[in-house]
């Protein structure tokens, strides 16, 4: 993991180093994330046209729509790695994400997972998740690093929550895709996020690694918020309390699974007659 930027031009003065880390934000009213009148545009091309979006503290939400409905696009926007045309984006009350680099918002406590698992396969499950820890990065820090009773503790105890503690010596090369794909949620977890992007995690799963995905989730949310982009309307059903439905880069309709599944717009445009 890279070390938060300090440079201030790439974000507001006020952020220190502690809230870069996740640590004493600032949620008084329950929603840790806002999205408003978000904008993007590629060579004139609306890729999310006035979206509004909002993620409460703890919720677990799922993200659906067609293929170009803007779910990438909106979590580009919400790592930094695009920068909306116009809108505003505010993780807590005080953080103003249009204004940050992408390191200063993982930092911040916003994790994120690609569909593709990204794993050190030649390096042990442990010492992936060992490497993924919040620590000093810096070249001497990590010559000199030792593990501490407590680090070792937080590892076994995440090895436990993504059901690798089995494997934590075994080369993360030789793990199932599923496998993978909970060793990168781990790496994650060690991070302590406050609010983690999931893009179709359970794509290419066997059934059974499928539905421990869906208690795993259930059981983080709460200790986080978790956003989960899906097209496995099986999976959003077990998993989900409220969905997003996005089309062209906007809202659709939001509600229950069961609410948005009965929307004459949503039937038309993404679910089908």
């Amino acid at each position: 993991m890279l070390e938060p930027i300090l440079d201030a031009g790439s974000g507001r003065d006020a952020i220190g180093l502690g809230q870069r880390r996740g640590e004493g934000l600032e949620v008084r009213h329950g929603t840790l994330l806002t999205l408003e009148d978000i904008n993007v545009s590629f060579d004139g091309f609306k890729a999310l046209n006035n979206l509004n979006l909002y993620i409460g503290v703890g919720e677990l939400r799922c993200i659906i729509g067609p293929n170009g409905a803007g779910k990438t696009t909106l979590m580009d926007v919400i790592t930094g790695k695009t920068r909306p045309t116009s809108g505003k984006a505010w993780f807590g009350d005080t953080l103003d994400l249009t204004r940050m680099s992408e390191v200063q918002i993982a930092q911040a406590g916003i994790g994120r997972k690609f569909q593709k698992p990204t794993v050190f396969e030649a390096l042990s499950v442990f010492e992936n998740l060992e490497l993924a820890q919040k620590a000093d990065k810096s070249v001497l820090a990590s010559l000199l690093a030792r593990l501490s009773g407590e680090q070792r503790e937080r590892i076994d105890e995440i090895l436990q929550t993504i059901g690798l503690s089995a494997s934590a010596q075994r080369p993360a090369g030789l793990l199932s895709h599923g496998q993978k794909q909970f060793l990168e949620i781990g790496m994650l977890l060690m991070q302590d996020p406050q609010l983690l992007l999931l893009d179709e995690p359970v794509a290419g799963m066997t059934d059974a690694e499928t539905e421990f995905t869906a208690e795993l989730f259930k059981s983080l949310a709460g200790k986080h918020s978790l956003m989960v982009v899906e097209h496995d309307m099986g999976f959003v059903g077990s998993i989900a309390d409220h969905v997003t439905v996005l089309h062209q880069g906007s809202v659709l309709a939001e509600g229950s699974l069961e609410q948005v599944q009965a929307d004459d717009r949503v039937i038309e445009v993404y679910l089908g007659r």
